[in-house]
């Protein structure tokens, strides 16, 4: 294999398929060992995104420990094709728009290649934003500024600036990314300890904390309907004594005229129930024919200032269903949502594996970096959210919880202790996006014009494209993305391996790989049997998310897409590339 890799880069350094970043890499220069690769996977999942998504699961209705079983099993599953896709990095020292040549052909893999590239973008905007509010915050603490929670001005100079950061390190060069990884992957360990710490401190013990995070499971307000007469169940947080934080309510319901009144400050009762609704005005036809839906605000009285809670609207009561259901469903799809999570990162894992000394430390750096990281870092922010329940006294509903740890950290009074937790939190976030959004988008962009786009450049397109996408609009909608884009990275991933264990049996001709009339040329460089099989697999994968009928195949986008894939490749393979 060493005789053969020197013989591509002498022989085909000419070939239109082949640059210097794509050529493979010799063993002489494969610098990353173990540590290095499991530092990587640190360095990736301790990240903010990582941190919101176990409360976004918590947010749905699901308890802590469901969300941390979800989590554990999902990053198991996708750590198995994460190794097997990264064996031909090692062995064969490429990165993966070069692998994929082997399965889709020459030209077909730039389908596979932009499409894990244009998502990777989506994802490096959305983090490069998230990092910007670290600098922004940075700002507040310097000048004694509140922030604001919608966009301003302060938050996009604050995106820009960590734009910048990125775009120093994708100059440097993989070496100054490696680098960056095994850095930062200590000492965000260290902010994850130092962080239950705080928690548990302050609450007074640890088991306080997980005690108060059952409070989460229930919603803050409750409507029921007994034979025309509303009732209405209030259940704001607690504190750890078991009493209501908040001391008074306001409803705004709907009245006869089709508008909305709000009836006033009222004293919570320790019970929080309202039984019934007293207002002349008020008639249960205009809930069901006009509006469907009463609001709730809170409020309570903190030494001079006046708290108040966000307002909570409640709909009316539906058709029950049954809550088992209702509750498998809402597994599977944070299952495939967890999946998606590193979907894109499975497809491109050799472009980090290439560098890699043996397969035994890609395997190993692999599951101790990425499974147990990301359990433990999303236990962190679930725990940390439990504890600012606790530690805060301003925080009356769950909704107003500072649900990611940039907002965490912007509420400690000290200036100090803001700056330096946000510029860990900068590490965090630069960590997480160079590898996993900058490298594969960078090769894949590079792919398309060989000789005329090298990493750096393909790394600058990359940057370009994570501002048009406007992130600071997609975060919200993070869980329906995550399984939109397993849907379309799942049958990618399928075909790949495939080709490579199955049809293959893991030996390429490597200098095909850089020739454009050689056997992976196929059909004017398509492998139809590659491209058909995408096309069923993704239309599979998706064809629920418009047709309610199939919403089971999109509840499960990944797996659906991934499994027909690799079935209908095997299947077309011999048969679509007879000479």
């Amino acid at each position: 294999m060493k005789d053969e890799i020197a013989v591509v880069n002498e022989q085909f350094s000419n070939s239109r398929l082949y640059s210097e970043h794509l050529a493979p890499v010799p063993h002489t220069k494969r610098t990353w060992n173990l540590w290095n690769l499991a530092a990587i996977w640190i360095g990736m999942a301790v990240c903010i995104p990582t941190y919101i998504l176990a409360s976004y699961m918590i947010k749905s209705g699901l308890s802590w420990q469901a969300a941390l079983i979800i989590i554990c099993l999902a990053n198991v599953i996708i750590t198995i094709p994460m190794v097997l896709n990264g064996h031909a990095g090692v062995k064969y020292g490429i990165p993966f728009p070069v692998l994929g040549r082997a399965s889709f052909g020459t030209n077909g893999i730039h389908i596979a290649a932009i499409l894990r590239a244009i998502v990777a973008c989506g994802w490096f905007g959305v983090q490069t934003w998230i990092g910007g509010l670290a600098f922004y915050a940075i700002w507040n603490a310097l000048t004694g500024s509140t922030g604001s929670l919608g966009l301003d001005f302060g938050k996009f100079v604050g995106f820009a600036l960590f734009w910048f950061v990125n775009l120093y390190f994708i100059w440097r060069g993989t070496e100054s990314i490696k680098w960056l990884e095994s850095f930062a992957a200590p000492i965000l360990i260290i902010i994850g300890i130092l962080l239950i710490v705080w928690g548990s401190y302050g609450a007074g013990s640890f088991n306080t904390v997980l005690e108060q995070g059952k409070q989460l499971e229930n919603p803050t307000a409750r409507l029921s309907n007994n034979n025309g007469i509303l009732k209405v169940q209030l259940t704001p947080l607690q504190d750890v004594q078991g009493t209501f934080k908040a001391e008074e309510y306001q409803l705004t319901i709907p009245i006869l005229s089709g508008e909305m009144k709000t009836l006033g400050w009222n004293q919570l009762n320790p019970e929080g129930l309202i039984f019934p609704i007293n207002d002349a005005e008020f008639a249960m036809e205009s809930v069901f024919n006009k509006q469907r839906s009463i609001d709730v605000q809170f409020r309570k009285r903190l030494g001079d200032k006046t708290i108040e809670s966000s307002v909570v609207s409640l709909n009316f009561p539906q058709e029950k269903t049954s809550r088992s259901m209702d509750q498998l469903w809402g597994y599977l799809l944070w299952l495939t949502a967890m999946v998606g999570f590193w979907a894109t990162m499975s497809l491109s894992i050799a472009d980090i594996t290439r560098y890699a000394h043996t397969q035994k430390e890609q395997v190993l750096g692999q599951f101790i970096g990425l499974p147990g990281t990301m359990v433990l870092y999303s236990f962190i922010g679930i725990f940390v959210t439990f504890a600012a329940l606790a530690n805060f006294d301003d925080i009356l509903i769950s909704q107003d919880a500072p649900w990611d740890p940039v907002s965490l950290l912007a509420r400690f009074e000290s200036p100090t202790v803001v700056i330096i937790s946000q510029i860990f939190m900068i590490i965090a976030t630069l960590s997480t996006n160079i590898a996993a959004n900058v490298i594969a988008p960078a090769n894949a962009f590079a792919n398309l014009f060989p000789k005329k786009i090298d990493f750096k450049r393909g790394g600058l397109i990359t940057g370009i494209i994570g501002i048009i996408i406007c992130p600071w609009w997609l975060l919200d909608e993070i869980s329906g993305i995550l399984i939109f884009v397993s849907g379309l990275l799942g049958p990618v991933l399928g075909i790949l391996l495939c080709d490579y264990f199955v049809i293959r049996k893991k030996e390429l001709n490597l200098a095909a790989l850089y020739q454009t009339d050689g056997e992976y040329a196929y059909n004017s460089g398509f492998n139809p049997a590659a491209i058909l099989a995408l096309s069923i697999g993704i239309l599979s994968a998706l064809i629920g998310y418009w047709v309610p009928a199939l919403s089971f195949f999109y509840s499960l986008s990944w797996f659906t897409g991934f499994l027909i894939s690799f079935v209908l490749y095997y299947l077309f393979f011999n048969t679509l590339n007879k000479k």
